[in-house]
């Protein structure tokens, strides 16, 4: 067996041990993310089992909703502070620094890890239903003009047939509202819509066009025409006002609550932090004092 000279021993540097060891982080994030999960299915029974409702005496949603938001930060902060004292006391870190900063890296993993576990399940299966989607409708679009003649050929019908017929269903009405049918009338009312709407020396058009084609089909003057006209196009502007001002109302209160859980979920991921680093800490001293 070869021996070496004391002075070829004495001139080996001294092997030096990592000073972070990232399976024993890996380790702790699974602790971490099974602590998680299993207080997560412990409050989703313990929430469910206040549902009753034969009896009427359920909690109430907003009850039940800040149950779960505190819940899920206790949960947070308990598995994150598990986690990183499993791993410290594995690892051996001797100093409550190096304690903090295995908690702080097991706290970014388990988030990152946690972030990208979401997104690939959720986000992938509802991108690749729209991306479905969109193919059966680019497919059918693709498709119709040469399904069209087919249908058409296996029906007995002609295509000019079918192309006249077409034309006829967006024939213009005529322009005197003494030669139009019921059908006829209903389709020129509605054509004269949009220039009502937009209101101005195009609206006041079409709001005469309107009142004539009324006053003709139901037998009424042309100031009883206008009349019915004008209360139709008020009711219509107070509806489109309401509607504006609900539709703002609950983008106001949508914005509201979205910031409102971002600064929760804020909060909640640094409660977490410092719990991982608190953990570590004290798993270090707690080997340092052995």
């Amino acid at each position: 067996m070869p021996t070496y000279p004391e002075a070829a021993l004495e001139a080996r540097p001294p092997f030096v041990a990592p000073r972070m060891a990232w399976s024993v982080i890996f380790a702790g994030v699974a602790i971490a993310l099974a602590v998680e999960l299993m207080l997560a299915l412990l409050g989703a029974g313990i929430g469910l089992s206040l549902i009753d409702p034969k009896s009427g005496d359920s909690a109430s949603v907003g009850g039940l909703g800040l149950g779960s938001l505190i819940w899920w930060g206790l949960s947070t902060v308990v598995a994150l502070a598990a986690g990183a004292y499993a791993s410290v006391r594995v690892a051996g870190a001797a100093r409550p620094f190096e304690g903090a900063i295995y908690g702080l890296a097991i706290w970014g993993v388990t988030l990152l890890l946690t972030v990208y576990l979401l997104t690939s399940a959720i986000g992938g299966l509802v991108g690749g239903a729209f991306r479905a989607v969109g193919g059966l409708a680019g497919a059918a679009g693709s498709s119709v003009s040469a399904v069209a003649p087919t249908v058409a050929q296996a029906a007995g019908v002609d295509q000019h047939d079918v192309n006249d017929q077409v034309s006829a269903l967006i024939k213009p009405a005529p322009v005197n509202p003494a030669s139009m049918t019921r059908e006829e009338s209903r389709k020129a009312i509605i054509a004269e819509m949009p220039a009502l709407a937009r209101g101005g020396d195009e609206g006041r058009d079409a709001e005469n066009r309107i009142a004539d084609i009324i006053a003709v089909q139901d037998n009424v003057t042309h100031d009883v025409a206008l009349t019915r006209v004008e209360q139709a196009k008020l009711r219509f502007l107070t509806a489109k006002h309401d509607t504006i001002v609900t539709a703002k109302s609950a983008a106001s209160q949508s914005a509201s609550i979205a910031a409102g859980t971002s600064f929760t979920a804020f909060l909640v991921l640094l409660l977490g932090a410092g719990a991982a680093m608190a953990g570590g800490q004290i798993a270090a001293r707690r080997r340092e004092s052995l």
